[in-house]
């Protein structure tokens, strides 16, 4: 896909020689695929851009119940075996489709060394074979049970606990987050990384970037065309902005990227939050797109977001 001048040229340096090697690598692009399809080819490029995987005292694969008796796969990682770590649980990216806690391991595993807390993966069920509000109701099932025998069983602090995500991840932790306060289960923090808030994707940044790079209008299409029906999109556990109201929400940390159909709705719901009375950091990373979190390797404004993240994790877990 040709980008314009203007848009490549915000790019930082290492930002534009990855765009530009992803868009000559011989691979077909996503929406041509089928959603197994995509899982598969997702899958296999698990780690490729990754900083190094951290190797941390504890981890755990277990098993959260879901509502509807279904056992949702989950990971626990932490830097040490002491009780009584808080935690953030954490819910992967992949535009509801794909996506998987291996996809997003070496990001949690960062977060948990640099943070000092425990980090609960969660495997949600993905479209389209699981369609909206299925993801929804699996998040707030596990963030629920987290904060109760789940999360003593656990031997962690279910009185200390944040939810975060990026991208489909950052819109199911930000409802998940509305969920806990209409069902009084405090949160230190909900962690938001480049997360999906409206309904109909048409803020200016989806028109500057709906050509990419890296995220596009055809993909984010194809994404929402597996996951949700039309008449359910202005729904408020699908975009956020939609909530009637947000006051008393956890305090929010929020890390967007600069060259991304997203940023503007996740500024959006910055705003709202703070019209609210919400607490809100907000971070937007120079020059980089969509996805950047996991090329650590290659791009360095993803290490200072893992700092940041991390640093954020510490200030609200010690208030």
């Amino acid at each position: 896909m040709n980008h314009s001048p203007d848009i490549h040229a915000r790019l930082t340096p290492a930002m534009r020689l990855l765009v530009e090697r992803m868009a000559q690598a011989p691979y077909p692009p996503m929406h041509t695929l089928t959603a197994a399809e995509a899982k598969a080819a997702y899958a296999a490029s698990i780690g490729v851009l990754d900083v190094p995987k951290p190797e941390l005292a504890r981890v755990e694969d277990l098993h959260i119940p879901a509502r509807d008796g279904h056992r949702l796969p989950a990971r626990l990682v932490a830097p040490t075996h002491d009780a009584g770590l808080p935690v953030l649980l954490y819910l992967h990216g992949g535009g509801f489709t794909i996506g998987s806690i291996e996809s997003h391991d070496i990001l949690c595993r960062t977060l948990s060394l640099l943070s000092g807390a425990a980090v609960l993966s969660l495997d949600y069920r993905l479209a389209p074979e699981w369609r909206f509000p299925t993801a929804v109701h699996d998040a707030w099932d596990a963030l629920h049970w987290l904060a109760g025998e789940g999360g003593a069983a656990l031997g962690i602090d279910t009185g200390c606990i944040a939810v975060g995500g990026d991208s489909a991840g950052g819109t199911l932790a930000a409802v998940s987050a509305l969920h806990a306060r209409d069902e009084g289960i405090p949160l230190a923090l909900q962690l938001l990384i480049y997360p999906g808030t409206t309904d109909h994707q048409d803020t200016d940044s989806h028109a500057t970037f709906e050509h990419g790079p890296v995220l596009d209008k055809v993909l984010i299409d194809w994404f929402f065309h597996h996951y949700i029906d039309s008449v359910d999109r202005s729904d408020w556990r699908f975009a956020p902005l939609k909530s009637a109201e947000v006051d008393d929400v956890a305090p929010a940390w929020m890390g967007l990227a600069e060259c991304d159909p997203l940023v503007d709705e996740g500024v959006q719901y910055a705003d709202k939050l703070r019209l609210a009375g919400v607490p809100v950091d907000l971070e937007i990373y120079r020059g980089v797109v969509h996805g950047f979190v996991t090329m650590g390797r290659a791009i360095p404004e993803a290490r200072q977001l893992h700092q940041d993240a991390a640093a954020a994790l510490r200030r609200a877990f010690e208030r």
